[in-house]
């Protein structure tokens, strides 16, 4: 089975990673390198670094609309797809004898789109998973080939769910790329009456609503971890929430920062219940727990955040 891999972040170079350790990965497609740091040095994708790793040849084009970025490759038998950030155009997706898999950090059809597993967490979903799809020209709209489902835990954030489906994925790539190659999959067609999006974050989708519930209020935190963070404001300074847990039953006007409860920031909402938040960081300060915070800080209870 000769493959190309096309992905980007650290999710994407997991699958690389057990995929090149049982298959002939010939050839990676990465985004290119980006400036980072202080210094602006160029740094490489996480993917580029596991490919190097394996010495794999790589490539970073601004576009995949030049046919001849395949052609060097000669015949390939598939390509594997997680995270990549590009649309793939038609001769792409026609290209190798089997097409082309995308590993899909979702249950399909639910979640099609840019942010499947921060939108999960944010919608108070129980679980999620991974699904492997035939990729058409469509946005997540091809076959499915295989899938695994996880239970989201009671206060898992968007950051440790990422971590345990990126495993997830990797494993059931490897499976499925067996199963192509033996002619055992069965394609499953998507029902898009059941389809949902997962659109792109921005900074703004971390803003919190305290009218709302503090379930929803608890579930947008959690999905915002570690990007882009859910915030309020806190007496005109922007004051990052990274860690909060259910609270109680409370008589108070919603985004009332009620006082300190077994060393945790009680917060009103909309429900008529609290959360109790864990950690803070103000801008320019650190993470820090509210005990810790509090042992070198002061804050004003019975305001209201916005």
């Amino acid at each position: 089975m000769k493959i190309i891999f096309m992905g980007t972040p650290d999710l994407a170079a997991v699958s690389l990673e057990a995929l090149a350790k049982k298959y002939d990965v010939v050839g990676v497609f990465t985004q290119p390198d980006k400036p980072k740091g202080r210094g602006h040095k160029l740094m490489p994708t996480p993917v580029k670094e596991t490919a190097l790793k394996f010495g794999i040849e790589v490539r970073q084009p601004d576009t995949l609309r030049d046919g001849n970025v395949l052609e060097e490759f000669g015949e390939v038998d598939l390509i594997a797809v997680a995270a990549y950030g590009r649309i793939l155009p038609k001769y792409v997706l026609e290209y190798p004898k089997y097409g082309c898999v995308n590993v899909h950090a979702s249950l399909l059809p639910k979640y099609r789109g840019a942010a499947p597993i921060n939108r999960c967490i944010m919608d108070g979903e129980t679980e999620s998973g991974v699904t492997i799809m035939q990729m058409d020209e469509g946005l997540d709209t091809g076959d499915m080939l295989s899938r695994t489902v996880l239970k989201i835990g009671e206060n898992e954030t968007a950051g440790e769910l990422y971590e345990r489906l990126a495993a997830a994925g990797a494993e059931l790539l490897v499976e499925t790329v067996g199963k192509i190659e033996r002619g055992e999959i069965t394609p499953v067609p998507q029902d898009d009456s059941l389809a949902s999006y997962a659109a792109k974050l921005t900074r703004e989708t971390g803003r919190i609503d305290w009218t709302k519930s503090a379930e929803e209020v608890r579930n947008l935190i959690r999905g915002v971890n570690p990007y882009p963070t859910a915030y309020t404001e806190y007496e005109g300074e922007i004051l990052k929430i990274t860690e909060a847990v259910r609270g109680r039953s409370v008589d108070a006007e919603s985004g009332t920062l009620l006082g300190v409860f077994d060393n945790m920031l009680e917060i009103a909402c909309g429900d008529g219940k609290s959360i109790f938040v864990k950690t803070i960081q103000f801008k320019g300060g650190k993470k820090m727990d509210v005990k810790s915070y509090l042992n070198g800080h002061s804050m004003n209870f019975g305001v209201k955040l916005i």
